[in-house]
């Protein structure tokens, strides 16, 4: 079987940056409170007037990604989406994406699984590749969370964000690249974070975002308590089916949900946060987006080298979660 390798990526985030500060403004909250909390100074906001719809921020990620693989657009065989937070409930981000790219002859749809629709779409893509069924893959992760922000309920607006990071992945006979990947779900506790009817009026500093009618809502405690101990323990099973030991491991990227969960996973699999990437501080949790972003700028940063062993560890609504071991050949 061939190999599907990582031989782009790329990243786009919209020009607004919404501090906490501005925040402070807009709810009972504060700038100290935030960073305290969730490790978030700031994060940035998709405006209409800016041409920053999600197919328009996962487009520009695209590019990105193609430009550094030398990959043309009509030699992508297949584009995966994942997103919450698509412009139209259809036709699909991914269908829109192609259009914009002129990936005439790809095939292209969304996955929605929430904070790990990124690792759930490696897997597909590294499924296809494996198979046979497709040489070239993007996958995109692109997510405008504004759009589904409750801007009056201080518990959750101070987390989110918005953007979209990329990857292109391409089949070939040397070993390495994706070396494993692993996803898993609990539809039980679907509750614990959802989509809900209804969207408050924006706050007049905020004219200028594109809501549809549903607004997020969270039990932060008990996600908390589900997520650390379900993303260590994918972790340590990934890293244990390629008989690797944590300190094989050059580099984790996880999803960017909050500092607090970062550190509770880095003292459950005694992985030292040093070797944690995280871009939160200046993002947020861009849901789907996260990890492609934060690999695009690890990467640009110097922060993985060829050879190099990568981590990836997601969790997110539905309940999902997911893992994949990455040997870097770039």
């Amino acid at each position: 079987m061939p190999f599907a390798h990582i031989v782009g990526t790329g990243s786009a985030i919209p020009q607004r940056i919404l501090s906490n500060a501005d925040l402070e403004r807009i709810v009972d909250t504060s700038d100290e409170w935030i960073t305290r909390r969730t490790g978030i100074k700031e994060r940035h906001v998709a405006m209409a007037d800016n041409h920053e719809s999600t197919a328009d921020l996962g487009s520009r990620a695209a590019r990105r990604a193609m430009e550094m693989a030398g990959i043309t657009a009509d030699l992508i065989d297949m584009i995966i989406v994942a997103t919450v937070s698509p412009d139209r409930i259809f036709p699909s981000a991914g269908c829109m994406i192609q259009r914009e790219i002129e990936a005439n002859n790809a095939v292209a749809f969304d996955l929605s699984a929430g904070c790990s629709g990124f690792v759930y779409a490696l897997e597909m893509a590294n499924n296809s590749i494996k198979m046979g069924q497709s040489r070239n893959v993007l996958i995109i992760g692109a997510e405008r969370l504004s759009s589904v922000t409750n801007w009056q309920d201080r518990s959750t607006c101070v987390l989110l964000g918005d953007g979209a990071g990329a990857v292109l992945l391409s089949s070939q006979e040397m070993a390495g690249g994706i070396l494993s990947t692993h996803i898993k779900s609990d539809g039980r506790l679907w509750d614990l974070l959802y989509a809900d009817k209804g969207n408050p009026p924006l706050p007049a500093s905020l004219e200028g975002i594109t809501t549809i009618p549903f607004h997020l809502k969270m039990e932060g405690n008990r996600l908390f308590k589900q997520a650390v101990p379900s993303m260590a323990n994918i972790a340590e099973h990934a890293l244990a089916q390629n008989g690797l030991r944590l300190e094989d491991i050059q580099l984790v990227i996880p999803h960017q949900a909050n500092l607090r969960i970062l550190q509770a996973v880095s003292e459950r699999l005694t992985i030292p946060m040093e070797k944690f990437y995280t871009n939160l501080q200046k993002y947020g949790n861009t849901s789907a987006a996260s990890i492609p972003l934060a690999m695009d700028e690890a990467f640009r940063e110097g922060r993985i080298k060829r050879g190099n062993h990568v981590l990836l560890v997601s969790f997110g609504a539905g309940l999902t979660w997911g893992a994949a071991v990455l040997q870097w050949t770039i």
